[in-house]
């Protein structure tokens, strides 16, 4: 389902270019589940930015299902982003001026793929039936990490890429979060990446991979 060859990122820097990722090469199938682990500015969420469309890699393919990433251009990575990834950001990136029912009809609604009976399941799994005409600013971290999920799964994408879903939540309310996304993913069949600091949250996925100073490690 997601393939990555020999993958490369490069950034300019005062002292020279810096390699982020140098090489990185992975598959998953469909409905696998990994953590990508690894220390603080060692490629995790580039690698990630990079499979989502969000930014172009400098060599290497990304290949989702039948779409090969590295051939898009900005039109047809965000097309692909709207159709068949859904993706959870550490910092949530709610939009503030929508009420919670809306930010979570967002991606579906783009792709045209809005399921108003799903909708009302995944609320009422994600414990927010009695906060939809609320807005981001009125939850707690965890209802609005929850939201974001919530808004990546409605329009059942192929592919959830999560970065550091539970980074901003206390221990206990993370696990809950966690535990939430990987029933819902299993439900929708999605293949999951996810990055994470969290040995414990690294656990529960199927694999791992582990980088290094822009490698894969192990």
């Amino acid at each position: 389902m997601l393939s990555v060859d020999t993958l490369s990122k490069t950034y300019p820097g005062e002292a020279g270019p810096t390699a982020v990722l140098k090489g990185v090469s992975f598959g998953l199938d469909d409905g696998d589940t990994m953590a990508l682990q690894g220390e603080s500015g060692s490629g995790k969420s580039t690698l990630l930015h990079l499979i989502g469309g969000l930014d172009r890699a400098d060599s290497g393919r990304i290949v989702i299902g039948e779409d090969e990433v590295t051939a898009l251009d900005d039109r047809g990575r965000a097309r692909l982003r709207r159709d068949s990834v859904g993706i959870v950001f550490q910092q949530f990136n709610l939009i503030p001026s929508l009420t919670v029912a809306d930010n979570l009809a967002f991606q579906a609604r783009l792709a045209g793929r809005r399921d108003t009976d799903w909708d009302a399941r995944l609320t009422e799994r994600l414990g927010l039936a009695d906060h939809g005409k609320k807005y981001p600013e009125q939850l707690s971290g965890g209802q609005q990490q929850r939201v974001a999920i919530g808004r990546a799964l409605a329009a059942k994408p192929r592919l959830v890429l999560a970065d550091e879903p539970t980074g901003n939540l206390d221990e206990d309310t993370g696990e809950r979060v966690l535990d939430l996304m990987l029933d819902l993913v299993r439900e929708t069949g999605a293949t999951l990446l996810m990055v994470t600091h969290s040995a414990q949250l690294a656990a529960r996925m199927n694999r791992r991979l582990y980088l290094e100073r822009g490698a894969l490690s192990g």
